[in-house]
C-alpha cells in the first residue's frame, strides 16, 4: 500500500504563520503536524511508501522530510496549479499507479481511530464522522444496501450529516485513476476546482461499491482554534508530551506540555497543553493552551489560546495573540 499526502495548499487560515512555512510544518505537540500524520502512518499502519503532492514552499517541505524520514520510501509530486483536491490526485497518477491500493491522507488533518481495522476493510472506504452543519465538508450519502450512494461537496442542502474527515483507503486503483482523468478531462468543476469528491462519485458510477469508516475524532488543522484543540490532543497521547523537564527557577509546569531544547525559562507558569520550541526564552511568563515556536522571546507576558511564531519577540501583554515568524512586539 502507498500513502498519498497532499500538501500543497497556501493555508490562508493559518495566515500569518502560512507566509513563511507550509502549514503541515507548523508545530504541534513537539513537531511539525505532518510528523504527525507520517509517525501514525508508519506506526498504526505499518506504511513505508508516501507521495507527498507539494507545492506552496515546496522546498521547505522536501528538506524537512528527507531530513527526518530518510529510511522511507518517498516520492515527491509538484502541484504548481492548485485546482483541488483532485487534481492534486491527478498530478500523482503516475507515483501510484502500480500500487495495489492507495491510502489518500490530507496532510493537514488529524484523526483518531483504529487504522488497522480501516487498512483491513476488503474494499474501497471512506472516513467519515458525523458532524453538526454539513454544508462545510464533503458528505456521503448511504444507500439501502449500506454501500455509499452519493458523494457531493459542500452541499447547499445536505441530505446527509456524514462528512469525508480527509482519510480515503482505496482498492480500486485503477478505476480511481479512470475517474480522475475523467473529471480532469471533461472539466468537472466544483467550486470552481477539481474535487477528489466528484472522482469518487464517478467511481460510485462506475459500480464500485465503497464502505464508510467512522473515526472517532478528527482534527482539520486549517483554523487557529482548530490548531490548539489538536496541539492538545497530541499532548495527551503516549510519547509526546516533555517528560523529563529541568528544573527551571522558580517556575511550575502543569502537565502536559513540550518544551524544546535549549530553553531558559524562568518565574514562570507554563501549562497545561503548551509546546514551545527549541531554545526559546521565557521570563515572568504565565502561558496556556499555546504553541510558541524556536528561539522565541517572551517576557512580562500572559498568553492564553495563542499561537506565537519562531523568532518572536514579546514583552508586557495580557491577551490571545496569533503572531507570525521574524515579529518583534513590545507594549511595555
Amino acid at each position: 500500500m502507498k500513502a498519498v499526502i497532499p500538501v500543497a495548499g497556501v493555508g490562508t487560515r493559518l495566515r500569518p504563520h502560512t507566509y513563511t512555512q507550509p502549514k503541515p510544518l507548523i508545530p504541534v505537540a513537539g513537531k511539525p503536524l505532518i510528523a504527525s500524520i507520517i509517525d501514525q502512518l508508519v506506526s498504526d499502519g505499518g506504511i513505508t511508501e508516501f507521495i507527498l503532492v507539494i507545492g506552496y514552499l515546496g522546498d521547505k517541505m522536501r528538506n524537512y522530510i528527507e531530513d527526518r524520514y530518510p529510511h522511507l520510501d518517498i516520492t515527491f509530486v509538484y502541484q504548481e496549479a492548485r485546482l483541488g483536491l483532485g487534481h492534486a490526485m491527478y498530478m500523482a497518477i503516475d507515483a501510484f499507479k502500480d500500487a495495489e491500493e492507495v491510502l489518500i491522507v490530507l496532510g493537514d488533518t488529524i484523526f483518531e481511530g483504529n487504522l488497522k481495522a480501516l487498512l483491513m476493510q476488503p474494499n474501497s472506504c471512506l472516513g467519515v464522522k458525523k458532524v453538526e452543519d454539513p454544508r462545510e465538508f464533503g458528505v456521503v450519502e448511504i444507500g439501502d444496501d449500506g454501500y455509499i450512494s452519493r458523494v457531493v461537496e459542500k452541499p447547499r442542502i445536505p441530505k446527509s450529516n456524514m462528512a469525508l474527515v480527509g482519510l480515503y483507503k482505496i482498492s480500486d486503483v485503477g478505476i480511481l485513476i479512470d475517474a480522475l482523468k475523467y473529471i480532469v478531462a471533461n472539466n468537472v468543476l466544483t467550486i470552481d476546482e477539481y474535487q477528489l469528491s466528484d472522482a469518487l462519485m464517478r467511481m460510485v458510477e462506475m459500480g464500485v461499491q465503497f464502505t464508510t469508516f467512522e473515526v472517532d475524532n478528527w482534527y482539520d488543522c486549517g483554523k487557529k482554534d482548530i490548531l490548539l484543540d489538536t496541539n492538545a490532543m497530541l499532548l495527551k497521547r503516549q510519547g509526546n508530551a516533555s517528560e523529563d523537564i529541568p528544573a527551571f527557577e522558580n517556575t511550575i509546569v502543569v502537565h502536559p506540555v513540550s518544551i524544546g531544547e535549549n530553553c531558559q525559562i524562568k518565574n514562570s507558569i507554563i501549562g497545561p497543553n503548551v509546546c514551545i520550541g527549541d531554545h526559546s526564552i521565557l521570563n515572568y511568563a504565565i502561558v496556556s493552551n499555546s504553541i510558541i515556536g524556536s528561539y522565541a522571546m517572551i517576557e512580562e507576558a500572559v498568553l492564553e489560546k495563542s499561537i506565537i511564531g519562531s523568532d518572536a519577540a514579546i514583552k508586557g501583554l495580557s491577551l490571545s495573540l496569533n503572531i507570525g515568524d521574524n515579529t518583534e512586539i513590545d507594549f511595555s
